[in-house]
């Protein structure tokens, strides 16, 4: 009879907030007065955020206890879907820019971000309210793109949008693979089987 204890793991989805930072805590002084998102849920110990959003940033977070799959989905070339509000009305010029890729900032050097998926949406999306004000309609037009890439460097999103005239001002990750954000809400935790 096989004894081995098989380690169980868990997986979580989160709809990280506006304003909490990526990770459990921090030992920057910096960050001591900062939200992180060990405060939204009872995590089990171990638990990880495969990738990150940043502070600004909102949407789909996975989590799990496996590093191995961590590791893998970071470094694996996995669909992540953005939905950007741009500061201005982008035109399809600055959308086939993002298509084709454009050259961003990484670590002090130059980058030319891949080939990707970007399409202006039709409609407002409808997220709720943020914490923060998003700048109102007299400081000018707003439009949402739908942006998804398989890579991930550092606030690359919203290096591609100002890289062609648009600065992103409001940022939600709707998706990674096949796990969406659906109807959750800011702070919602779900309890996954497998990732």
């Amino acid at each position: 009879m096989d004894n081995t204890k098989v380690k169980l793991h868990h997986y979580y989805k989160l709809y990280k907030p506006y304003g909490y930072l990526s990770q459990f805590a921090s030992n920057s002084k910096q960050q001591q007065k900062k939200k992180f998102i060990s405060e939204l849920f009872a995590f089990e110990n171990g638990t990880m955020p495969i990738g990150r959003l940043d502070e600004d940033s909102e949407g789909l977070l996975l989590l799990t206890t496996d590093g191995k799959l961590s590791d893998t989905i970071n470094k694996g070339a996995i669909e992540k879907e953005y939905y950007a509000q741009v500061d201005g009305e982008i035109d399809d010029a600055s959308i086939q820019q993002l298509q084709q890729g454009v050259e961003i900032g990484v670590h002090g050097k130059k980058y030319m971000t891949q080939p990707c998926q970007v399409k202006k949406l039709t409609s407002v999306p409808h997220f709720p309210e943020r914490s923060k004000k998003i700048r109102d309609e007299r400081h000018g037009p707003t439009s949402w793109v739908s942006i998804t890439i398989s890579e991930g460097k550092f606030r690359q999103v919203r290096k591609m949008t100002s890289a062609v005239g648009f600065p992103t001002l409001r940022l939600v990750r709707i998706r990674i693979g096949h796990h969406r954000l659906d109807a959750m809400l800011p702070s919602d935790v779900i309890v996954l089987d497998a990732l």
